[in-house]
């Protein structure tokens, strides 16, 4: 088993190596981040898409159906029923208002699902919060040692990580 900068584990690592290897893993966590950002905002777009395509699904079928089931059902209607073939037209033509009410409301399902997702909101309120805390940190002020003295924190950091 080793260090994320490929030093044994317990072995005395110095403060640059353990610099590095924090430095390495914060940039391991941006970029962890950003790939959640964007698989989130990935996810939205394809919600937003959906949406679209259901109401232009919805548009589409009222427009471009409406002669001909209209006719086909007024007719089928008026065979069925003996009733005036005026009336007959009516109830196709509201057959195929329903349908395209139904379309539309399964667009407003999805658009309203994309609109309250607020996947990177969160993920830039997370990486502000990282940032903060960074900013915060001080470093612990550490008596000035002789050169040939090892400091008894780096020891006990030595020991502690094995």
């Amino acid at each position: 088993m080793s260090a994320p900068d490929g030093s044994p584990v317990g072995a005395e690592r110095t403060i640059g190596q353990l610099f590095a290897s924090a430095t390495a893993e914060m940039s391991a966590l941006v970029h962890d981040e950003i790939a959640l950002a964007k698989a989130q905002l990935k996810q939205d777009v394809k919600r937003g898409a959906t949406s679209g395509g259901a109401f232009s699904m919805a548009g589409a079928v009222l427009i471009f159906s409406l002669p001909m089931l209209n006719f086909a059902l007024a007719y089928g209607i008026r065979t069925w029923s003996d009733w005036n073939l005026a009336i007959c037209f009516l109830l196709s033509f509201a057959a195929n208002v329903l349908v395209a009410v139904v379309l539309a409301l399964i667009g407003v399902v999805f658009a309203k699902k994309a609109k309250k997702s607020k996947g990177p909101q969160k993920v830039a309120a997370s990486m502000k919060e990282t940032a903060g805390v960074l900013q915060k940190a001080k470093p612990h002020p550490r008596p000035e040692l002789a050169q040939d003295r090892v400091p008894e924190a780096i020891e006990a950091v030595a020991r502690s990580s094995s």
